[in-house]
């Protein structure tokens, strides 16, 4: 056999990847044709086996991230992309989380349909919750977590953003920035755990949170430190700007907290933009290769941020020079999100010329093929669906509340006027940030630089103070403060910061409120009544000449969907326990202004008053009566419900699925009645009802209800869509994709095709196969069984068959 035939057979068998990495009813290595495909092989063995198959063409791609939007699944299949990313509001459509999984998917099928049948990996900046996507949880920037100085519930949160990810099949967070920023000119400062860098090291249990205790675990998404290093000390605090420090000052202020992370065992570390005395760190192999890979230890691999590399030699645009400065610095994946050809051209032209040694390519690939074996894409590439329902969970929701809460940092407090009492009386809430999702989320909020509006589903800070309030307290909005007189008990003004990311958000001017929310405030004062000013914002903001005329100062932040947490607060439902993560300046002059640094502030490093809870009711309210059940169809029910009674006032009411003895939230309602969604068609659900009173008190829970949905109005139909993954000598791989084409939710389905004779099924992934004869039945597993009119799934299988047979299977047909 000749050399070049040999080496066609050796690629075309080696496509029995996408078979061994799925199988799930028998261990891989019964069908592992080559050591690469053994699961119970060393990961370091693997890798080395794989990358002795690999061309040089294979590992160049293997060192390429494209964006989703400049990329085909064609492309991924010729170019053998090794990683795909979804930058900032780059999304599919429908911006849903099944979306996400349906196009993630699509991606990885078209990788693994490779000679070398190698995943992709797939990236995203989820950096306060899987913030691209509509629905999902957000969470408190990371300002506000650094201001709980609780790495524990860090970590908390990280854990519930890698179950959201993961539910959407992405396998990468750009996430965590263990920045440190020292001057609150920065438009990424609301990135920064805090100003020192103790509190941004001890925030690096994000990193366990997000990874698991191993990358191939449940919900496991690989992390990246970032942005090394220095990004938050530039000169002015000028987005990718210039850090101009000792080496002694970026030891002892920038390093410690990716020291931290690598000792987490981080998978990733992002470079910065920025640059260090004048050099792009994008091209610094002394920092990226001596000290992060050699004298840190870190044994990841390095990825550039969006086109950074262009940057390294001062012209526009990618040049032969970029590419060769990156790569030998110690980049191993390059994220070129359009150009990404022409990169791979670059730097196939600079490794043929000796100019980039096959040694340093080697030693890239081999970083990023060890972490896709760690995470277990190999044997699990396809999105794990039992995660996708965790978007935007209740649970996770109140994960964030609870964040929320604990990352207020009250400033003054006059007079003792928090906590707010939670009944009796008129409150008045004005501001353009109270009733505003966006605002209060910031920028990387399903866009890049973030926008006002309602831009995703969630409790706005007003909606928090309503529902805190009891029946015996009316709450009154106005935007601009217009309607206020002196017959309120207190007036909340919620003000601050419009969304903004990098670039967008420096400000070299001011640093202190716009007219309208000077306007606003000053509306509320002229009124006589007492004035609680909420900052919803990135950093400090100049305020001292306004804070005598405030009663009560709280430093919100960012806090993300969950506004709830807020008024648990401003109400005493939670005791206040933020303290500042950074110095709050006298003025804007004082920038950059750090704790030891001698400048006198408004309020110094680690401030943050406390109260105790609101004192009074501590009586629940009485159970609801029983739910009735109407308008029951395939997807959903109407619950209605006598109302419960209580002493201060019923707030809302918690509606749970019953099964045995336990309980899942299904909805909330601040009325008697309800209406839960999403169910499956045909199904027995039983319901109950909980009552909530201003105090957080909660009733004894009401009498149960069990209905059946229906089987459904509408047409029933589905198709499937055979493809051969790939084949080889004696076998193949099958994946089948499965359409809802009716016009009623499908709920479970089934497909029914004939092996050839000779054929046997040896595996089976996303489906549950049996065989009678040559008849096989695929029916659906337990987490895609129900689908909506034209949504999709797939499952797929793995057969042998006699060599010299190149006959697959045929007739299919779903039921």
């Amino acid at each position: 056999m000749s050399q070049l035939s040999r080496n066609r057979m050796s690629r075309t068998a080696a496509s029995l990847l996408v078979a061994a990495s799925l199988v799930t009813s028998s261990p891989a290595t019964a069908t592992a044709a080559f050591p690469y495909q053994d699961p119970a092989l060393p990961v370091p063995t693997r890798v080395a086996d794989l990358m002795s198959r690999m061309s040089l063409d294979e590992k160049l791609g293997q060192m390429t991230q494209a964006e989703r939007g400049s990329v085909s699944t064609s492309d991924i299949t010729t170019y053998r992309l090794g990683s795909v990313l979804s930058g900032g509001g780059s999304a599919p459509s429908p911006n849903t989380a099944t979306g996400w999984a349906d196009m993630y998917d699509r991606f990885q099928n078209a990788a693994l349909a490779t000679p070398l049948a190698i995943p992709m990996i797939y990236g995203v900046d989820a950096v306060h919750g899987h913030n691209n996507v509509v629905g999902a949880t957000i969470f408190p920037h990371n300002i506000g977590l650094g201001a709980t100085r609780d790495p524990a519930l860090v970590e908390r949160v990280g854990r519930a953003v890698a179950e959201e990810v993961s539910g959407t099949g992405i396998d990468w967070n750009f996430a965590p920035c263990l920045c440190v920023a020292r001057n609150d000119r920065w438009g990424r400062t609301y990135e920064s755990f805090g100003e020192t860098p103790e509190v941004p090291s001890s925030m690096a249990s994000i990193v366990t949170g997000l990874q698991g205790s191993a990358l191939n675990g449940p919900a496991s998404v690989l992390a990246t430190a970032k942005h090394y290093v220095g990004d938050g000390g530039t000169t002015g605090g000028v987005d990718q700007g210039n850090a101009q420090l000792s080496e002694a000052e970026l030891r002892a202020v920038h390093l410690p907290p990716f020291e931290a992370a690598v000792e987490r065992g981080v998978g990733s570390v992002m470079v910065s933009f920025s640059s260090w005395n004048g050099a792009k760190l994008h091209g610094h192999q002394y920092l990226i290769t001596t000290v992060l890979k050699g004298e840190l230890g870190f044994g990841g691999f390095v990825v550039s941020d969006w086109n950074g590399i262009d940057q390294i030699d001062g012209a526009a645009g990618m040049s032969a020079g970029d590419v060769r400065s990156a790569v030998n610095a110690g980049i191993d994946m390059v994220m070129v999100p359009t150009a990404w050809r022409q990169f791979i051209d670059l730097l196939r032209a600079e490794v043929q010329a000796g100019r980039v040694s096959t040694a340093r390519v080697d030693d890239a690939v081999r970083r990023v093929l060890t972490k896709k074996f760690e995470l277990g894409l190999f044997e699990k590439p396809l999105t794990d669906r039992s995660y996708t329902a965790s978007v935007g969970s209740a649970a996770h929701r109140a994960l964030a509340r609870e964040a929320v809460a604990k990352s207020q940092v009250v400033l003054k407090n006059g007079g003792d006027l928090l906590p707010l009492a939670r009944s009796g009386g008129k409150l008045f809430v004005a501001g353009k940030s109270a009733d505003d999702i966006g605002n209060q989320s910031g920028g990387w909020t399903i866009s890049w630089q973030g926008s006002s509006g309602n831009v995703t589903p969630g409790t706005t800070i007003l909606q928090g103070i309503r529902n805190t309030v009891g029946s015996g307290a009316t709450v009154t909005y106005s935007r601009d403060g217009g309607g206020i007189d002196g017959s309120y008990r207190v007036a909340i003004a919620v003000v601050g910061e419009t969304p903004y990311a990098e670039g967008e958000g420096d400000r070299p001017g001011g640093l202190g409120l716009d007219a309208t929310d000077l306007n606003t405030i000053a509306t509320l004062r002229a009124s006589g009544v007492p004035v609680v000013v909420v900052l919803v914002s990135g950093r400090p903001l100049d305020i001292a000449s306004q804070l005598p005329n405030w009663n009560a100062l709280v430093a919100a932040w960012l806090p993300g969907t969950e506004g709830q947490g807020v008024a648990d607060v401003l109400f005493g439902v939670a005791q206040p326990a933020g303290k500042l993560p950074m110095t709050w300046m006298s003025s804007a002059s004082q920038q950059p202004i750090n704790s030891g640094d001698g400048k006198t502030p408004l309020f110094a490093y680690g401030a943050g008053l406390t109260y105790g809870p609101s004192q009074g009711d501590t009586s629940p309210p009485t159970a609801p009566g029983t739910p009735a059940t109407s308008a029951v169809t395939s997807s959903s029910v109407n619950l209605a419900w006598a109302a419960s009674s209580d002493n201060v006032g019923v707030t809302g009411y918690d509606v749970v699925r019953v099964q045995g003895s336990n309980e899942t939230p299904a909805t909330t309602s601040t009325t008697t009645s309800a209406t839960v969604t999403g169910l499956a068609a045909s199904t027995a659900y039983t319901f109950a009802v909980y009552a909530r009173d201003a105090a957080g008190n909660r009733s004894p829970r009401s009498g149960t209800v069990t209905v059946t949905t229906s089987t459904g109005g509408g047409t029933s139909g589905c198709s499937v869509t055979p493809s051969t993954q790939s084949q080889w000598g004696n076998g193949y791989v099958i994946q089948a994709t499965v359409t809802n084409t009716g016009t009623a939710q499908k709920s479970g389905w089934s497909v029914t095709f004939t092996l050839p004779p000779g054929h046997t099924l040896t595996g089976q992934w996303n489906g549950v196969l049996t065989a009678n004869g040559q008849t096989v039945t695929a029916r659906n597993a337990a987490h895609n069984g129900t689908l909506a009119p034209s949504a999709a799934t797939s499952f797929g299988f793995q057969a042998t068959r006699g060599n010299g047979d190149t006959a697959v299977p045929s007739g299919y047909t779903c039921a």
